[in-house]
């Protein structure tokens, strides 16, 4: 050997091993089921797609050291299983289960010696996760009035909505949209005089696709929220019989629908959803097949990974027909609707959702009590309701919705054709 050796040490044996200073990353990040590691070497495991079992060598010295890097921040849905290969782990021998399953772990270990074995010196959660920039501008679209529309408005980062831009896609009402993809919206599903699973994208300039069919259940009056920061989820809603599904379809962070995922939740129709926390969704209130007396109180949150969790209830006056939108950048907020079982009146209510998805008491009494309106969020950390149907007719109210998470009195007028049943996302990174 020539040349300088620095920051090494001497096994126990002479042999030169890397300290922590030489750890030696691996280029390539392992997504397979299974990873064999070496001494002195550090991997990134990307487990999106499946758990993996890292397997350490059969025979170690005395400061050989690993590192093992969360690559994609998955492990808390795809653990690491580590195989200590017939030496101790911990002090425990390899009989035992030795797992990490927290999402953003780096576990950095190193073999001590017969007795105790292998040994983390860290295993040490990154908490501070990347957050995708929050949307600026908002857009609303379709509905009926009258008839079914398929009009849009753009809501630009001071939530002013603009005059109607003449439709691109099938007129429909009872659809749902979303952000997806960071900075981009999806509108999909609905009635456009038949049940529909159409779909229309929206780019970062507010701009809508024509047309995209066939992917999962044709159905209208559900919910979409975004989630995992650049990914979103359609659920619920009824189907071309009428009949009330718990459906659900994720939506790639590149605007693609997938089939359909079913079974969690009571099945209803004209719920409403938006994002909290960070990559988080909640899906809330209803109604089920039948008339009034069959409005919900009930909640569903979503996980980062889009999962749909079981039913929370109770919680809130029971309505459907209304709104959410986020805002304060890791809040929701639940508005409006068609009031509680055995009514049909519209009602001016709003229930506030933390950033850990427990939902507030109702907030009575500001804006104009309807139903079938929709919400967007704007500005980075706000959002605004509009539209709907106040009892007497559709309207084009809108009321915005601080950064702290208060209503707004009225604003009459605002943006374009007064509607019924009309969706909402946010849109654009730019102000």
């Amino acid at each position: 050997m020539s040349g300088i050796v620095t920051s090494n040490v001497f096994r126990s044996s002479g042999v030169i091993a890397a300290t922590a200073a030489g750890i030696n990353f691996e280029s390539t990040v392992t997504t397979g089921t299974t990873l064999s590691v070496e001494a002195g070497n550090g991997y990134f495991i990307d487990t999106t797609s499946n758990i993996c079992t890292v397997t350490l060598p059969g025979s170690a010295e005395a400061g050989d050291q690993i590192v093992l890097v969360d690559y994609a921040r998955t492990w808390g849905t795809n653990k690491i299983v580590i195989d200590s290969n017939g030496l101790n782990y911990q002090g425990q021998d390899d009989t035992f289960v030795v797992e990490y399953n927290t999402s953003g772990v780096t576990v950095n270990i190193v073999y001590s010696g017969a007795s105790k074995g292998w040994t983390p010196i860290s295993d040490d959660v990154v908490t501070d996760a990347p957050v995708a920039p929050r949307t600026q501008k908002g857009i609303f679209g379709f509905g009926s009035a009258g008839g079914k529309l398929g009009v849009t408005n753009l809501m630009n980062s001071s939530g002013v909505i603009a005059a109607d831009t003449s439709a691109v896609g099938t007129a429909r009402n009872a659809l749902a949209a979303t952000n997806y993809g960071g900075d981009k919206a999806i509108f999909a599903y609905g009635n456009d005089g038949s049940i529909s699973n159409t779909s229309n994208l929206v780019n970062s300039s507010g701009v809508v696709a024509s047309d995209t069919s066939g992917v999962g259940t044709t159905r209208t009056d559900l919910a979409a929220a975004g989630y995992g920061g650049d990914k979103a989820l359609f659920a619920y809603g009824a189907a071309p019989s009428s009949s009330v599904t718990n459906v659900s379809n994720l939506v790639s962070s590149s605007g693609v629908v997938s089939a359909d995922v079913t079974g969690v939740g009571t099945a209803r129709r004209y719920l409403a959803a938006a994002g909290y926390g960070v990559g988080l969704a909640i899906f809330g209130y209803g109604r089920t097949a039948g008339g009034t007396t069959e409005h919900l109180s009930m909640t569903n949150l979503v996980n980062s990974s889009g999962v749909i969790g079981s039913d929370v209830t109770g919680v809130g006056t029971a309505r459907n027909a209304l709104a959410a939108v986020s805002y304060g950048e890791d809040k929701a907020l639940f508005g409006f609707g068609n009031g509680g079982p055995g009514s049909t009146a519209e009602v001016s209510m709003t229930n506030l959702v933390s950033n850990v998805g427990v939902v507030g008491t109702d907030v009575t009494g500001v804006g104009t009590a309807r139903k079938g309106l929709a919400a967007a969020s704007y500005g980075g950390d706000k959002g605004a309701f509009s539209y709907g149907d106040d009892g007497g007719g559709v309207t084009n109210i809108k009321n915005l919705v601080s950064n702290s998470g208060v209503v707004a009195s009225n604003v009459t007028g605002a943006g374009g054709t007064a509607r019924v049943y009309t969706a909402g996302a946010g849109y654009s990174y730019s102000a």
